[in-house]
């Protein structure tokens, strides 16, 4: 009996179309992703552009996209698995993936008829790539005191300020940028708006690629815009509705995409410390078969399931229309952190060895560490699950979960005239 490709432990959150797409990925990224992995590793100063063409070939960064516009209309799982296995061969390919899919929800849930009409069918073909820029560099994740600011000069939005860890800085034609439109004194849920910008205008300023310790291949730089001018056209969604964007995108793509990289990390340092140790000489035999390594092994192989389970179980529920904040939330923080420790244990078990950059397992060590703070930090995570727990306890007024919003909003409209596939 032939062993299935996808886990029995997933079975009952996925189709036969989930099973075709999880195979495809998976000879994908062993045929055209692996063989660039040690080319990127060895330019951490270049960023590498062929991975998203060989990407565009696919379509998949159209997967949330309506098939109407072009796009697989393929929904959350779907989505994880994309990134999911992309990341057992490439932190930076899956990394490149998911960035783009989170400016992607933010156009989808929030644009116009004419936005969707122009932009939609171009992110289907991938003939644009997205970013979003919302965090800056003296701000990290305090939304809050964003300093970028855009005024209205009687004809356009004149937008000033830099932005940092912008994912896909140097490959996006068109970023999501959040600004503050309104008095410092206004709240904040009402003080932003939401632009798109062409990363060819004048006063776009991209710096430089500098090399980071994870991801190498992978850009995620900082962006300066100089009185740039946007149209009213370029306005996505309402004026100071940017804090809308901004989570929407974050709680239920960004948390989402961040755990789906995470959980092909983790795979692959199980995977990989399982082959060391048993290859491993040790006395008269193989270091698998000391106790103490089986041990921290079955621990690790533990913490990847519940990692597994989790991550697609968060997604299926978002698919299904489900109220799922608190576990879009603990699938992120909690597969973070669950990886992190198998991420260690397995640099501990490879001893010496895995600080040789011979070694595969110290790049997905390295690539770990680069899904903690997007999306919001393990901190952030934590306080909101314990905020949404007593406010239950105590039966304050709860606020609408952000999944159910999601379910709640109307799809694109469907253009004149459909894209076809």
């Amino acid at each position: 009996m032939s062993t299935p490709t996808t886990p029995v432990s997933l079975d009952r959150f996925l189709t036969p179309a989930h099973r075709a797409l999880w195979e495809a990925v998976d000879d994908f990224a062993t045929q055209e992703i692996r063989p660039r992995v040690e080319r990127m590793e060895r330019a951490p100063h270049r960023v590498d552009r062929k991975i998203a063409r060989l990407l565009a070939t696919r379509r998949w960064f159209g997967v949330t996209v309506p098939a109407t516009f072009g796009g697989m209309n393929a929904g959350h799982v779907a989505k994880t698995i994309l990134i999911h296995r992309l990341a057992l061969v490439s932190g930076a390919a899956a990394a490149l993936l998911q960035a783009s899919l989170i400016p992607v929800a933010a156009l989808l849930h929030y644009g116009t008829k004419d936005q969707h009409h122009t932009l939609l069918p171009a992110v289907a073909d991938a003939s644009v790539l997205m970013s979003i820029a919302v965090t800056e560099p003296d701000q990290g994740g305090h939304i809050g005191g964003m300093t970028t600011a855009a005024e209205w000069d009687g004809r356009a939005w004149v937008l000033t300020g830099v932005k940092a860890h912008v994912g896909n800085s140097h490959l996006a034609d068109t970023h999501v940028v959040i600004a503050r439109t309104a008095r410092a004194d206004t709240r904040t849920s009402k003080a932003l708006t939401a632009f798109l910008v062409k990363s060819g205008q004048r006063g776009v300023i991209l710096a430089p690629h500098g090399r980071k310790l994870g991801l190498r291949g992978f850009s995620f730089g900082q962006i300066s815009f100089d009185r740039v001018r946007v149209s009213p056209n370029n306005v996505l969604g309402e004026i100071g509705q940017g804090f809308d964007v901004a989570q929407f995108s974050s709680i239920l793509y960004g948390r989402a995409n961040l755990t789906a990289l995470c959980l092909g990390l983790h795979e692959t340092a199980v995977s990989l410390t399982a082959q060391y140790v048993s290859k491993r000489p040790r006395y008269k035999g193989k270091l698998a078969d000391l106790s103490v390594i089986r041990d921290r092994l079955g621990e690790m192989s533990a913490r990847l399931l519940m990692a597994k389970i989790l991550a697609y179980h968060a997604v299926d529920m978002l698919d299904r229309g489900l109220s799922c904040d608190d576990e879009l939330i603990a699938a992120k923080t909690l597969g973070h952190e669950l990886a992190a420790q198998t991420g260690n244990d397995a640099m501990h078990l490879h001893a010496a060895n895995g600080l040789d950059e011979n070694h595969p397992i110290q790049r997905v060590w390295r690539d770990m560490q680069t899904t903690y703070a997007p999306a919001g930090t393990g901190e952030v995570q934590r306080r909101r699950l314990a905020e949404n727990l007593l406010e239950e306890e105590t039966g304050t007024d709860l606020r609408t979960p952000w999944s159910v919003l999601h379910a709640g909003r109307a799809q694109p409209p469907i253009p004149d005239e459909a894209v076809s596939v």
